[in-house]
């Protein structure tokens, strides 16, 4: 028993050893990656933040108790589902008002959850505002006409099209890459060292390199850093609370575009309702009317996805990401609605939007291996039938 009990502690220690040999090695090379890789075990951050101030928007308008549009069970059994999956916020937005703001215990309306690639869907609008300011000239223009990194291969031929449609042909990372791209403090260098595997806009493959690209591209061309022309174009103007984007090091200041937005719940949900009034807060038009629309037209590529947007146009019981990866997301039954939009973040962060009936439902939570896409929305959308 002695001496089994040796063996064992001797594998353990042989085991640490070889972790720390590793994350020794790791750290020569990759300093400011390793620091933080550590220090997310013990409740560190992914990196620095930039702030993105809030504005003075219109008030949410709050159903009230009498007047919902949405049966109380229907909200009480929306409420259940998501205690089965530790939520931690669940909204409900409908016929012009807030028909449901509940937070789980631990959370209120302040808090933050990692939403993950819901950003990507942000990202999407400010390029539309980027060419209707003229510093993009066109959604057909190629990323390298403003981006030299790409312009002496077969990069030079993609488009930003091709890029918000996911289609790009771009040779993308898999996991180790994701970590370097995510908490790396330099992240351009690795970013632009990926090259073309295909021609674009041949086939789907979901991925953090196109959206990291053109969050620097919109960098480049508006001449200030990205978290200052997403306050000053659209966050001032649709949410009350600030956020903040992670950025590689506050020494090289690129933004992490493919994830890391942080805002509470109420953000979230207005950010969609750009979704319900074709781009309008009020009287302005913050985002294009018509870009709204493209965003949410099915590509060739992928009819379930327009630029940096989810759709539920054909039913797909595993939604599968990309081909480099086993990550994908499950569809137990069809969408009760044929016209839904959602933004999409790893783990269950979603935030469903279904125009035909005036519905957002914003829902953050723990990353959740078994979400199940079809559930907490087809619980409202029945009771709307």
């Amino acid at each position: 028993m002695r001496l089994l009990k040796r063996l064992l502690l001797g594998l353990v220690g042989g085991l640490l050893a070889l972790i720390l040999l590793g994350l020794l090695g790791l750290f020569v090379v990759q300093p400011t990656l390793t620091t933080r890789l550590v220090g997310l075990a013990f409740g560190g951050e992914q990196g620095p933040h930039q702030t993105i101030a809030g504005g003075n928007v219109p008030p949410l308008v709050v159903a009230a108790d009498g007047q919902r549009t949405i049966p109380a069970e229907a909200l009480n059994a929306a409420v259940a589902w998501g205690g089965t999956m530790e939520s931690h916020a669940l909204l409900v937005w409908q016929g012009g008002a807030l028909q449901l703001e509940h937070y789980y215990p631990g959370h209120d309306a302040d808090s933050i959850t990692a939403t993950q690639s819901m950003h990507k869907s942000v990202l999407g609008m400010l390029v539309g505002i980027a060419i209707e300011q003229g510093l993009i000239k066109s959604v057909d223009d190629t990323a390298a006409t403003y981006i030299t990194e790409w312009a002496g291969d077969e990069r030079s031929k993609i488009t930003i099209r091709q890029m918000l449609q996911q289609a790009s042909g771009i040779d993308f990372p898999g996991f180790t890459g994701l970590v370097q791209m995510t908490l790396g403090g330099d992240v351009a260098p690795f970013t632009f060292s990926r090259g073309s595997s295909e021609p674009g806009g041949k086939t789907f493959e979901y991925n953090n390199i196109n959206p990291e690209v053109l969050g620097i591209l919109l960098q480049r061309v508006s001449g200030m850093p990205y978290s200052q022309y997403l306050e000053q174009n659209l966050w001032q103007y649709v949410s009350e609370a600030s956020g903040s984007v992670l950025i590689d090091s506050e020494k090289h200041g690129i933004p992490i575009t493919f994830c890391c937005l942080d805002a509470p719940p109420r953000s979230w949900l207005r950010l969609a309702l750009l979704h319900l009034t074709g781009g309008r807060v009020g009287e302005r038009q913050v985002v294009p009317a018509p870009w709204m629309r493209d965003m949410i037209t099915p590509s060739p590529a992928n009819s379930n996805y327009g630029y940096f947007t989810w759709l539920g146009t054909t039913w797909e019981k595993v939604r599968k990401y990309n081909s480099k990866s086993a990550a994908a997301a499950f569809h137990s039954e069809p969408f009760a609605a044929p016209d839904m939009v959602y933004f999409d973040g790893f783990g269950g962060q979603r935030v469903y939007i279904v125009p035909s009936k005036q519905l957002v439902i914003v829902h953050t939570g723990p990353l959740r291996q078994d979400w199940d896409d079809a559930i907490l929305p087809n619980i409202i959308l029945r009771a709307l039938q």
